[in-house]
């Protein structure tokens, strides 16, 4: 367990009902059983002075990002629906940052991109982080998407970043695909814990 302390910011990355829960439209297999895990961390990094803030996809009802509009995924994340909302047992004590609630993709906690154009926008999440902020503690879903997206931008942007191993699960679109995003994480010089 790394000490927090008023440099450090905890970043969970959409524990949404979609993704967390069975029930959602996209469920990550084991997505529930990071809630608790985050839920404790979040204690320790308040105890220990440090930021918190939360990403939330938040997509409107037809983009490229869904399979019925040309993409990869299937509709999940819609603005304003159960999906979407963070996890009921999630203790919510931070900022919360939404993402790719255009038409654009919004994998990474720090930026969306236009499917179209490949042009790349920031999202609120770093003007929303406290001046003096070095390191980044992330956990969330799913590891090897949107978690692997925010620490790889993360690591752009010149923060410290440690992931917590418990605190994230793979969609495996194909076998494997977690253990290379994990594999990329510590490339980029994140840590894992």
């Amino acid at each position: 367990m790394s000490a927090y302390d008023e440099r450090t910011a905890l970043i969970v990355v959409d524990l949404q009902n979609d993704f967390a829960d069975p029930a959602g439209n996209l469920p990550v297999t084991g997505g529930d059983e990071v809630v608790p895990i985050v839920n404790e961390e979040t204690d320790r990094a308040l105890a220990g002075g440090a930021f918190v803030a939360y990403t939330q996809d938040w997509h409107p009802p037809s983009t490229p990002h869904f399979a019925k509009d040309g993409g990869t995924w299937p509709v999940h994340c819609v603005a304003g629906t159960w999906g979407a909302e963070l996890h009921p047992q999630l203790r919510v004590r931070g900022a919360v940052v939404t993402k790719g609630s255009g038409t654009e993709d919004g994998y990474s906690g720090f930026s969306v991109r236009d499917p179209a154009t490949g042009e790349v926008r920031a999202t609120r999440l770093a003007s929303t982080l406290p001046i003096g902020i070095e390191r980044l503690v992330v956990a969330g879903l799913a590891t090897d998407y949107c978690v692997l997206e925010t620490v790889l931008d993360a690591r752009r942007l010149g923060y410290a970043v440690e992931v917590i191993g418990s605190g994230v699960r793979a969609v495996e679109l194909k076998p494997g695909d977690g253990e290379r995003a994990i594999q990329r994480m510590v490339q980029a010089r994140a840590t894992l814990r």
